[in-house]
């Protein structure tokens, strides 16, 4: 499954776009002008699995740092400070990643 399966190509390349120059990254900005915050949490769980590359059941910070790639490959990769405020912003239990109920969450409060 892609991004696009989910979301529109208009939204995501419009989203991505908004988020070109580096440490301009805002994650609730750009999961709702990506169409994100407005889907199903079905929806969303299957953009958290999209985005979990390793299949591993979370999203680590290296998954973070190119969380833009899950949406469209010609996108840049996060700094490490926006990586590491994503992070913060969703790992609610302190374990250094998010787990699919954390992402819904971060969408959700968006």
């Amino acid at each position: 499954m892609a991004m696009t399966d989910l979301l529109s190509a208009d939204d995501i390349k419009k989203a991505v776009g908004a988020f070109v120059a580096a440490e301009s990254f805002n994650h609730k900005k750009f999961f709702e002008m990506v169409g994100l915050k407005k889907k199903s949490q079905d929806d969303v769980k299957k953009a958290f699995h999209i985005l979990d590359k390793d299949r591993s059941g979370f999203i680590e910070e290296d998954e973070l740092k190119s969380v833009l790639k899950g949406f469209t490959p010609d996108a840049r990769d996060l700094s490490d400070k926006e990586t590491k405020a994503l992070l913060v912003a969703g790992d609610k239990d302190g374990d250094g990643k998010i787990g699919v109920d954390e992402f819904t969450s971060l969408v959700a409060e968006s």
